[in-house]
């Protein structure tokens, strides 16, 4: 979203600045119609070829990727790892069978050497062009930083085309939408761009987003550059709340979870009963980073309104990857033609030492896959460590399942995010709660009993029986995991689960004894051991 104007400038410098510059407020209702009229007719010429590009791969996606895969391995063809990996042998044929042989599946402690000395200052080793940006990722709660490097290809092909094809698609849905009569606020992470040397920076992928926009791309979001990128978590969510109470909100982008953080605290300055009162002319969050379903209750109690739209998009420091494209439907197109490379692992593969992988044409519906990418970054076979399931094919849509690492398999329940998000949605639902956050993990047979799983949940409404709650939860799950219920039959490899309802703030003051507030840190959902789930039983006790 806060790219927009680079899409609109692009195509009608003159007019669009003409009719940006208008103060709506204190003009009349068909004043304000009319210039809203016009942008969205600018709108519509400089998304037409866009949106044609966009049914263009969705009719021809193999056709797409192949250009993608020949693009990548061609550029990169004089780079030290093409040398280490024998790319000339690759491109006599442009042979994927010969880059799966060449080019091993790697995660990010396999490319670290190489990241390392690019910024130490070397040139051409994963990718042709320099790298002059680093997206500083933590992943979820662990004390060590991933280095993404982030080529200019990156920014322009990837990154920023994604944020301009969620205007693209919503204008299409919207032709008649007020979305850019205001402000689009911006909730992103909470670092600094931070100086490697003269040449090199490193910071939050929103950072370094933030520092690359045009001038004129910064008018149209809120709030301002020194605001959005206060290192401070706690401080920049007053300074926002502050800063943006008074303005014409119409669109909001941000992870879920943080920004409830803000609104909560908007409504408490504001004194106003919900959003609708503040921005009245609210109608879009653009939200990703984690499921959105544990939240919705709480952002439609906060918005209490029926032109309100919730867009969810996929993407990580690692790229910009897909787009809901239909607001009735939850799942997301994945955009083809960004540079990147997709190949995708069974999950009953992974872990293997060589597991098959498959492109784009060869992979099912309903089917378990782990994510792996090639990117005009450098980034050569990468394991992203996000799960995905495909719900169509022509246009291949998905839907983000979990991570590789987020799970709970202690007795072969096979438990993924998608199973315990949908189950306490229902839960949620069936007794008039909602929820802030949660981790879950496993409890593990002794001598006395057998195994089972324990829920720490922060709830924002308390259900009105937890034990109803727990009961409902432990149903659902056996409805959407035929492994889990196979274990909990008659109590007999897993018993009941075992929910700790969580003090306000708890997950919040655990993060923050971390240094993890804001931006991209989130809770582990699903853990396989008890590092996290001790850690917090600590605290509540």
């Amino acid at each position: 979203m806060v790219i927009c104007l680079q899409l609109l400038i692009k195509f009608c410098k003159v007019n669009i600045i003409r009719a940006l510059s208008i103060n709506t407020e204190g003009f009349s209702y068909n004043l304000y119609n009319n210039k809203m009229q016009i942008i969205n007719k600018l709108i519509n010429k400089a998304t037409s070829k866009r949106l044609e590009e966009i049914e263009y791969f969705k009719k021809n996606p193999e056709l797409v990727q192949d250009k993608v895969f020949r693009s990548l391995i061609n550029y990169a063809k004089n780079t030290l790892f093409a040398q280490e990996h024998n790319f000339n042998s690759i491109l006599k044929k442009y042979s994927y069978a010969e880059f799966q042989e060449n080019v091993p599946i790697r995660s990010y402690e396999n490319l670290a050497p190489y990241i390392e000395r690019i910024r130490k200052g070397e040139h051409n080793l994963l990718w042709h062009s320099d790298i002059k940006w680093f997206a500083q990722s933590s992943g979820t709660t662990s004390d060590k930083s991933k280095f993404i490097p982030v080529s200019e290809q990156a920014l322009e092909n990837c990154h920023f085309r994604g944020g301009k094809d969620i205007l693209a698609v919503y204008n299409d849905m919207f032709p008649d939408s007020k979305l850019f009569l205001g402000r689009s606020l911006v909730v992103g992470g909470s670092k600094q761009i931070n100086n490697i040397d003269n040449n090199m920076y490193y910071g939050d992928l929103s950072a370094v987003i933030i520092e690359n926009l045009p001038f004129w791309a910064q008018f149209m979001r809120t709030p301002e550059r020194e605001i959005a990128l206060l290192p401070e978590w706690e401080e920049k969510i007053e300074k926002m709340s502050q800063r943006t109470v008074n303005q014409n909100v119409t669109n909001i982008a941000g992870v879920p979870s943080w920004t409830l953080v803000l609104l909560k605290r908007i409504l408490e300055i504001s004194g106003k009963n919900d959003l609708t009162e503040v921005w009245e002319n609210l109608e879009l969050f653009v939200h990703g980073g984690v499921s959105f379903t544990p939240y919705k209750e709480e952002f439609k109690r906060l918005i209490p309104s029926n032109k309100m739209n919730y867009l969810e998009t996929y993407s990580a420091s690692e790229g910009f990857f897909a787009i809901q494209d239909d607001l009735n439907s939850p799942d997301m197109l994945l955009m083809l033609d960004y540079g990147i490379f997709y190949e995708f692992i069974p999950m009953e593969n992974f872990g293997k030492e060589n597991p098959d992988t498959y492109r784009i044409n060869e992979v099912e519906t309903g089917k378990n896959y782990a994510v792996v990418i090639t990117t005009n970054a450098g980034l050569w076979r990468y394991l992203i460590g996000d799960t995905v399931m495909f719900t169509s094919k022509r246009p291949y849509k998905i839907k983000i399942t979990g991570r590789t690492k987020h799970f709970i398999n202690a007795f072969g329940e096979e438990l993924i995010i998608d199973n315990a998000e949908n189950a306490l949605a229902f839960a949620c639902k069936k007794t008039n709660a909602s929820i802030s956050d949660y981790t879950a993990a496993p409890k593990y047979m002794n001598e006395n009993s057998t195994g089972g799983h324990e829920w720490i949940i922060e709830f924002s409404r308390l259900p009105e029986n937890i034990d109803k709650f727990t009961e409902i939860l432990d149903n659902s799950l056996k409805e959407h995991n035929s492994d889990y219920e196979a274990k909990r039959h008659k109590n007999l490899t897993l018993m009941l689960p075992e929910i700790h309802i969580a003090p306000q703030g708890l997950f919040h003051n655990w993060l923050k004894s971390k240094g993890k507030l804001g931006g991209q840190n989130k809770v582990l959902r699903l853990a396989n051991n008890r590092e996290y789930i001790d850690e917090l039983l600590k605290l509540i006790k």
